[in-house]
């Protein structure tokens, strides 16, 4: 076994192959960028070497300087987590001419497996069935347009080298093609360093279905059954599941044949995944294999007791895997959730900011999380938006998901914008729970999980204001403590006043609505009135920003966070945003200009779509923004001329940046 790797990555997987490292007493060793210096990675690993700028392409992708960094600290093995260089044949030969092992497969199984169209060209001289589609080298536009119209619409377009949903576009109509295609070949280039792509049919209600494979030196190979994938959004992974709901024995046991065999025909070695597209039917086709361990390799942790990042070690360490096909079986049912900070009701656009509060649930045997970020740190525009996985485990499927619920209903997120609420809808959607999954859930079940915003709850407006009164009291009882007259009438927060009583008034705002509570001083508690209806109202601040409460009789938990002026009130396994006001400031509202065509994140212009002088229809795009490693198209808000532009290809824009100036028709 290796005495010393390197993780050629960052984030939560550079955190999860370390946990595993230090169990095994294996010194572990980190690389960053610049923009990464303080990351949790950085932090618990035992070492750690700065690679370059933030860019990817100046440090995590940059295959010199990894290897240099390996050689620097005595790295006997490389691990490559996923996405960046884990499928780079180029990065795993490096490693080896440096006499550096790379966990992962041989270079000539990730050469075979690496382009889409090769794989697929394998897999049919394997007798592996395929959707229809071209797989060939032939990239001219016009070819390809006329290749889609052969295998009939809608198409897939796909990144060949590509995983992770990007470089990908459904195309419904001829007419959409071309700039469908131009789009996909600009993310594939920028996500992959490689703009070849292949076209697929694009089946009606299908699910995704992929099996996790291993092999050894020897030439064992098993698979650790299958994950249910089905559940994206523009093709990338919401929830993941093990096993898949209805799998019958008969099409586990073909669908882990069929990825043995994919396997074996490549001589794979490592951790793999052979994905399928299945139709509701039972029938599936091979779509990919992915040469690295996936995102959502937990479930199958979960469902199987094993560790996947120590079979990949030992496997790489020269040893033969630790159990057969026929010791591996499957115990209960698990779900995997990814949080990201990303706002599901613009879009899910990306954002970014400070994790002023992050308070995760307790982790258990049955509830784990898998994060690269704490609270205090900053998800940047640099890299993926992700701020943890949610993975919970049950003896069946019902309990995994009311687990799932529980476990979303505790997790606290202030700071950025996040998909928590809209993940729970998701697992409460009827057709999640009923399992009558496909990957067009999400868009199928939209009214369900994209519901119109409810009215704040009137325990949340008192929760406001009750934490705001025992903050003002703590703060006052700390003052006291350090006067030398601690017993002053002047630090007492009672609203005493002399021959006469006193009342207040606080006031929040969430939305469009605002409230002002009354407070009347009773006591140790206070008697609070909203809507009219009053109440006496008592509690205690508990760390964490946790509030017990007690509403006229009725017990209260809540979650009060003060963010600037912000109160994110956590009830009710929802999170109701409040904006304190300030009743001396008299500055007006909103401000802002209406109708502005703004960068909703920091991001680089990648093209100018439309012209300055022309006339556009509402929605027509003009500007192309990237970021995150995603395509954002800026799009024209109503009907009118674009006058110019702000930014020519290739700038950077920060966050708000006026992008276009824009004159709406009259």
């Amino acid at each position: 076994m290796f005495s010393t790797i390197l993780i050629a990555n960052r984030g939560e997987i550079a955190c999860r192959v370390i946990r595993t490292a230090r169990r095994l007493g294996i010194r572990a060793v980190a690389v960053y960028s610049e923009a990464d210096a303080n990351a949790r990675h950085v932090r618990m690993a035992d070492a750690a070497v700065c690679i370059g700028p933030a860019a990817a392409r100046e440090s995590y992708l940059d295959i010199e300087r990894i290897i240099a960094a390996a050689k620097e600290t005595g790295a006997q093995a490389i691990h490559p987590g996923y996405g960046f260089l884990s499928e780079n044949e180029d990065f795993a030969q490096a490693c080896a001419a440096a006499g550096i092992a790379f966990i992962g497969p041989p270079v000539a199984a990730i050469r075979a497996m690496g382009s889409k169209s090769a794989a697929k060209a394998l897999m049919e001289k394997a007798g592996v069935p395929l959707v229809p589609g071209y797989h060939g080298d032939n990239l001219d536009a016009m070819f390809l347009a006329n290749e889609a119209q052969r295998i009939g619409w809608p198409v897939l377009i796909k990144a060949s080298a590509g995983g992770g949903g990007k470089g990908m576009r459904i195309v419904r109509a001829a007419a959409e093609f071309a700039d469908a295609l131009a789009s996909c070949k600009r993310e594939a280039a920028a996500s992959f360093g490689d703009d070849r792509v292949l076209i697929e049919r694009y089946l009606q209600r299908p699910r995704h279905i992929e099996m996790q494979v291993f092999g050894d030196t020897s030439g064992n190979v098993v698979h650790l059954f299958e994950r249910d994938c089905s559940v994206q959004r523009r093709h990338q992974k919401v929830l993941e599941e093990a096993p898949a709901p209805g799998m019958t024995p008969e099409r586990r046991a073909a669908m882990g044949k069929a990825a043995v065999d994919a396997a074996k025909a490549v001589g794979y070695v490592g951790a793999g995944t052979v994905e399928f597209i299945a139709n509701q039917d039972g029938s599936f086709y091979f779509m990919e294999m992915n040469t690295r361990l996936q995102v959502e390799h937990p479930v199958t942790e979960m469902i199987t007791g094993l560790d996947l990042v120590e079979w990949q070690l030992r496997v790489a360490a020269g040893e033969p895997l630790p159990l057969t096909q026929e010791q591996l079986s499957i115990r209960g049912h698990a779900i995997e959730a990814r949080i990201y900070a990303e706002d599901p009701d613009r879009g899910f656009l990306p954002s970014t900011g400070r994790l002023v509060h992050l308070a995760p649930p307790a982790e258990s045997l049955d509830v784990r999380i898998d994060t690269g970020v704490e609270e205090g740190d900053e998800i940047t525009p640099h890299y993926d938006p992700m701020i943890a996985k949610l993975i919970v485990h049950g003896e069946s499927r019902e309990r995994a998901s009311a687990r799932m619920l529980q476990a979303l209903a505790q997790y606290r997120v202030v700071g950025v914008a996040n998909n928590i609420e809209f993940l729970s809808r998701l697992v409460a959607c009827p057709a999640f729970a009923q399992a009558d999954l496909d990957t067009g859930l999400i868009e199928r079940e939209h009214d369900f999980l994209f519901p119109a915003n409810a009215d704040t709850p009137r325990e949340a407006w008192l929760a406001a204001a009750l934490a705001e009164l025992l903050r003002e009291q703590a703060v006052a009882d700390a003052a006291a403590r350090r006067d030398s007259d601690p017993h002053s009438p002047w630090h007492r927060r009672d609203g005493w006043r002399m021959n006469l009583g006193v009342s207040r008034r606080l006031t929040f705002r969430s939305g469009e609505v605002t409230k002002a509570i009354g407070v009347s001083y009773v006591g140790d508690a206070y008697e609070l009135e909203v809507d009219g209806q009053s109440m006496f109202a008592s509690g205690e601040m508990l760390p964490g920003s946790q509030l017990r409460a007690d509403f006229g009789g009725n017990r209260v938990a809540a979650t009060v966070v003060v963010a600037g002026e912000k109160r994110h009130i956590f009830l009710f396994g929802c999170c109701f945003v409040l904006t304190a006001m300030d009743p001396l400031h008299h500055a007006g509202e909103g401000g802002g200009a209406e109708g502005g065509l703004t960068a909703p994140m920091p991001g680089k212009v990648i093209a100018l779509v439309a012209s300055p002088g022309a006339k556009v229809d509402k929605g027509a795009p003009l500007l192309i923004l990237e970021a995150m490693k995603m395509e954002h198209a800026i799009c024209a808000p109503a009907a009118g001329t674009v006058k110019s532009f702000h930014f020519a290809v290739g700038e950077q824009v920060s966050d708000g940046a006026e992008l276009v100036e824009f004159e709406a028709a009259s």
